[in-house]
């Protein structure tokens, strides 16, 4: 993966851009030696999300699996205000 300061990458964003969706290429983005940020394909993208969504179903039902206690949906809205 190559880094590049925000700086540096802003003279060169459509060639970033252009090597992440045509080559799979992915891009750090620096701001004092700190990444802060990164340029990926909208494939990379949407398989970063899914693996999120995964993690996250399997805590919820690990969570569930826990405990037996369970709050009707539309107690959860009242308290909420929604």
């Amino acid at each position: 993966m190559t880094s590049l300061s925000v700086s540096k990458a802003r003279g060169q964003f459509a060639e970033l851009i252009n090597q992440a969706a045509y080559r799979g290429k992915r891009v750090a983005l620096k701001r004092r030696g700190k990444t802060v940020a990164g340029i990926v394909s909208a494939d990379d993208l949407k398989l970063l999300e899914e693996l999120e969504n995964r993690v996250d179903i399997a805590a919820a039902k690990k969570a569930l699996a826990e405990s037996d206690e369970r709050i009707p949906f539309e107690k959860v809205r009242k308290e909420l205000g929604l």
